[in-house]
């Protein structure tokens, strides 16, 4: 299996997820590399790393999707957490010895672009209206001027 090339159609028009889901796509190459040089301590590492950036992704993607009123934002948690467990698993089997790292790399790809090209961008719009509305209220002084005007009045 070749590495992980970005493609256009996995952009979500954010720029913040992009740049996390690209560096996902780093790890998984990462992944796939450290195995090839029978480095097992790497892919050790690699697992271990690519595991606690997922999670912290996916706890600030549902934070987006929470804040934007995203109204599928609970069942795509869901599919965070039972991709997260089936991960965990893979992580035993490697730690008890397994040769898990090809079938790890090609369910983390596959998984990866389904997901970002179908659970992720169905969220991305109600997330960028809502940071665009965000950034217009931050930008001119909306959010100062309401709290000030609520606090102190005038």
């Amino acid at each position: 299996m070749a590495l992980l090339i970005w493609q256009d159609d996995l952009n979500t028009g954010i720029d913040i997820i992009d740049t996390q889901h690209q560096r996902i796509v780093e790890m998984i190459n990462r992944l796939h590399v450290s195995n090839k040089m029978m480095e097992r301590m790497a892919v050790a590492e690699v697992i271990d790393e690519l595991i606690d950036y997922t999670l912290s992704h996916f706890a600030f993607e549902e934070e987006l999707m929470k804040e934007a009123g995203y109204p599928f934002s609970a069942a795509h948690k869901r599919v965070h957490e039972v991709f997260t467990k089936r991960v965990g698993e893979y992580r035993l089997r490697f730690e008890a010895g397994e040769d898990i790292v090809d079938e790890l790399r090609s369910m983390l790809s596959r998984w990866l672009f389904n997901h970002i090209r179908n659970d992720d961008k169905a969220y991305s719009e109600a997330v960028r209206r809502h940071l665009n509305v965000f950034a217009r209220e931050h930008q001119q002084g909306g959010w100062l001027r309401r709290t000030v005007h609520r606090l102190f009045g005038g």
